[in-house]
């Protein structure tokens, strides 16, 4: 028997395969298993036309063996099978595929064979865990069967053998143990890791995979206060062969939905809504997809990894797939199935191409429908929804400079001054008088505090709705949004109401000699002192005119307080309020102690701004030294 080289390939192109493009050591299995599948799948069609094959589809099954003491896994099949010619062509040629051939001819006919092993290299995945392979096939319609036996790149040899039936079994003698948790080779020779890859990746081929599995059991008659136990063998089937997304949504039950939603993405709580789809045409694929009801404890964090399971063929050939879904709903998760995508070399990722495109598009209107009608039909169930994940909705927004502003504008809820609950932009403007012209709102911490807001005073005498503004991101998404449906949005906090009755803030010579003390007293913690239109019962207040706001600059010192991003200081004051009329007076009389009004006004608008004060213990002794 002579040992031949590989045809094409040197051990370099051979190391290549095995360490560089597989992510993970464990997909090897995937990759054996996916091609018994192709191979069962070929003599499931051959059957169709030749009576002679005798099998029908419950007769197919893909088995596992694993020996611990001669370190053997076996996976076998009872597929189509090879001849010493295919055995020649696929296995002494790296990267040659017997399953593309397959698909080549069958392309053209009328068929619903699905296979998905294109590049030929998969099967030589196995070499990262083995260091010997031994390959023992029969064709279906030959009498005589072939062993292939390989080391690596050195080579490898064909011979006849025997073997009773069609099919073949692929024997890997599993390596030494070496150093570090990656090179535990022995683990793939346990049932249980055997049985969980199974299922993380072929859960879903279409064929029976089964295994010899060990569980202990009670042995029968032992008695109950000492209870004896025995290991039993029982022939088990490892997948689950029907994926839930191929089955129709009337035959689903909401308990099964909610059932794999928490068993597949390890949520305890149901999720507040599951989507399907099943679309054919330009692309042919479907989709399970899942709406959760709470964050998980990484999702705001930069450890987060989104994106939906991908499968093709009933094989996961992604975890994570983000490019499946817009960051604006990175919080969905799911699974979608397509035969029609391309698959790079490793069958790990996707080659960019219109179908990914095109199922992502359609995806996120999928996605934004849904929440269209969970806001219409089910309010409550929807803030539930906007509690979790409405702040992403706003980040999206923002990042996109307002480019996924007809996306997303409509999902957005505020709190309503007037109406006491969140409400959305269109049911704000739906509301609005007729003469009004800006959709008004006010920024804090919370609502309480916008609430109370001396610059809000006005807007309420005019019995004007205010959306209150809680969440730092808030005044972004109001300059990216800029107006709804032609209404602008405008700050009650910052700049002219422009009410059709809003009372001018006229000053006379003697306001303007108190600015000028008050500037002058202040420096440049103010860039501006003037006097407010907007101001009734309240003496002061601060604003920060066009550009960035308060809120802003508290963001900004938050994530990033070595900008030093500050916003301008107005303060405004009212100049018919007796504290302003009495710091008028004492400016002329007691200069000094006037000083001290002034330091308390600017200290209080500070306050009300939700800007900290710069020395609280100093605002404190100013305040006592007036009693004095």
């Amino acid at each position: 028997m002579r040992k031949k080289a590989f045809k094409a390939e040197s051990k370099r192109l051979l190391d290549l395969m095995i360490n560089s493009i597989y992510t993970h050591k464990e997909i090897f299995l995937r990759e054996i298993i996916s091609n018994a599948s192709d191979a069962i799948d070929k003599l499931s069609y051959l059957s169709l036309t030749d009576d002679k094959v005798g099998m029908s589809r419950a007769d197919f099954e893909i088995r596992l063996t694993a020996d611990k003491e001669t370190r053997l896994l076996t996976v076998s099949d009872n597929g189509i099978g090879m001849s010493a010619e295919e055995l020649e062509n696929n296995l002494g040629i790296i990267a040659s595929s017997g399953t593309l051939q397959f698909r080549k001819e069958t392309e053209d006919k009328d068929t619903d064979a699905d296979v998905i092993g294109q590049f030929g290299v998969g099967f030589y995945s196995a070499f990262m865990v083995a260091d010997k392979i031994t390959v023992i096939t029969k064709k279906y319609g030959e009498e005589e069967a072939h062993r292939w036996e390989s080391s690596g790149a050195d080579g490898y040899t064909i011979e006849p053998c025997e073997k009773e039936k069609v099919g073949t079994d692929i024997i890997m003698h599993i390596k030494a143990d070496g150093e570090g948790e990656e090179n535990e080779y022995s683990r793939y020779l346990e049932q249980y890791t055997l049985s969980s890859l199974v299922k993380k990746y072929s859960d879903y081929i279409r064929f029976p995979i089964r295994m010899m599995m060990s569980q202990s059991k009670r042995k029968e008659g032992s008695p109950d206060d000492k209870p004896e136990y025995e290991d039993v063998w029982e022939d088990k089937t490892l997948n689950s062969m029907k994926p839930l997304w191929q089955r129709k949504k009337s035959e689903v039950t909401q308990e099964e939905y909610n059932k794999f939603y928490q068993d597949t993405f390890g949520d305890y709580t149901d999720p507040l809504s599951v989507i399907t789809v099943s679309a054919e045409g330009a692309v042919t694929y479907k989709a399970l997809l899942f709406i959760p009801a709470k964050p998980s404890l990484k999702y705001y964090s930069e450890d987060y990894e989104s994106g939906l399971q991908l499968y093709s063929s009933g094989v996961m050939i992604m975890d994570k797939c983000a490019d499946l879904l817009p960051d604006c709903f990175n919080f969905v998760r799911g699974v979608v199935e397509s035969p029609d995508l391309n698959l790079n070399i490793s069958r790990e990722l996707l080659q960019h191409d219109r179908q990914l495109k095109i199922i992502s598009g359609n995806l996120e209107k999928k996605i934004k429908g849904d929440l269209e009608r969970m806001l219409r039909d089910e309010r409550e169930k929807y803030e539930t929804f906007y509690k979790s994940f409405g702040r992403q909705l706003k980040y999206s927004l923002v990042n996109g400079y307002g480019a996924k502003k007809e996306q997303l504008q409509d999902l957005l809820l505020f709190y309503s001054s007037t109406e006491k609950k969140l409400v959305t932009l269109k049911e704000y403007v739906e509301r609005m008088p007729q003469e009004q012209k800006f959709i008004y709102y006010a920024s804090g911490d919370k609502v309480e505090t916008i609430d109370h807001l001396p610059q809000t005073e006005l807007l309420k005498d005019h019995k004007m709705e205010i959306l209150y503004f809680t969440d730092r991101a808030d005044e972004f998404v109001a300059e990216a949004l800029h107006a709804y449906e032609e209404k602008p949005l405008r700050s009650a906090v910052d700049g002219d109401l422009e009410l059709s009755d809003e009372p001018k803030a006229e000053e006379c010579e003697s306001d303007k000699e108190t600015f000028a003390f008050i500037k002058e007293t202040l420096g440049n913690r103010v860039d501006e002192v003037k006097a407010s239109a907007k101001l009734k019962t309240h003496p002061v207040c601060l604003s920060s005119g066009e550009g960035m706001t308060f809120e802003m600059e508290k963001y900004f010192m938050a994530v990033q307080p070595e900008m030093q991003m500050k916003a301008k200081r107005i303060l405004e004051l009212n100049v018919t309020h007796p504290a302003f009329i009495k710091l008028g007076a004492l400016r002329l009389t007691d200069p000094e102690t006037a000083k001290k009004y002034v330091e308390i006004l600017f200290n209080q608008a500070q306050m009300i701004a939700g800007l900290p004060v710069e020395d609280p213990s100093g605002y404190t002794d100013l305040l006592c030294s007036l009693w004095q």
